[in-house]
């Protein structure tokens, strides 16, 4: 029987190059978004479309969580952050753009559906070489969270516990762009940055992490 997993999907880079390493690995994959009051509505919108071309279930999940509206990826009246590249992801140093308890939230809603279909494992894009300092996006924390759902899942309860697989982790952004240019990912279709509009903004961080990743890889981004 062929291994299933469920991937958490935004539609972006990470997210992308995440799910692509899935299919590689041999994985029947469903794919999960999230609506969550977002600025805008295009990472959903390329995380259809890259779902369509890979021919991958698509599951949208609407969230309708007020305290969203803390955080500037939500709320538009909240001004997005403009930093020097040195300065994102500083130790210690929350942005912003941090949504409340964000990953465990999208990660609870991976374990039920997996939890659902038998699927074997979750996948996640996070990584801690090149991000914005978000506390949700640490090796301990998937680890913990494997651990709590071992014990709060009908599988786990079963002896097959659902694993979580964060095959990006510790890769760079420029590591990232490689692998997913290397799996043959859609990324010409992919979305990352926090601003609406035609044309990604340049200035989140984001853009200034992507932009930084193919830079550093010495690729040009497909998507630009």
């Amino acid at each position: 029987m062929k291994k299933k997993a469920v991937v958490l999907f935004s539609g972006g880079l990470d997210s992308t190059t995440a799910l692509c390493w899935a299919l590689k690995k041999g994985y029947e994959c469903l794919a999960v978004s999230f609506d969550y009051g977002q600025r805008h509505d295009r990472e959903n919108a390329a995380a259809r479309a890259i779902a369509r071309r890979l021919g991958v279930k698509l599951h949208e999940i609407k969230l309708a969580f007020p305290w969203f509206e803390t955080c500037s990826l939500v709320n538009k009246k909240l001004k997005l952050p403009d930093v020097k590249l040195s300065k994102i992801g500083r130790k210690g140093d929350i942005p912003s753009t941090y949504v409340p308890g964000r990953n465990l939230v999208f990660a609870s809603v991976g374990f039920s559906l997996a939890d659902a279909e038998g699927a074997d494992a979750i996948v996640l894009g996070p990584n801690v070489v090149d991000y914005s300092g978000y506390p949700d996006c640490r090796p301990e924390f998937y680890r913990a969270l494997q651990k709590a759902a071992a014990f709060g899942t009908r599988r786990g309860a079963n002896g097959r516990p659902i694993k979580i697989l964060t095959p990006l982790i510790k890769l760079s952004k420029a590591g990232i762009a490689r692998l997913g240019v290397k799996l043959g990912a859609p990324l010409a279709l992919t979305w990352s940055c926090y601003s609406g509009g035609r044309k990604p903004c340049g200035h989140c961080d984001s853009c200034k992490l992507r932009a930084k990743g193919f830079a550093d890889a010495g690729l040009e981004d497909p998507a630009l």
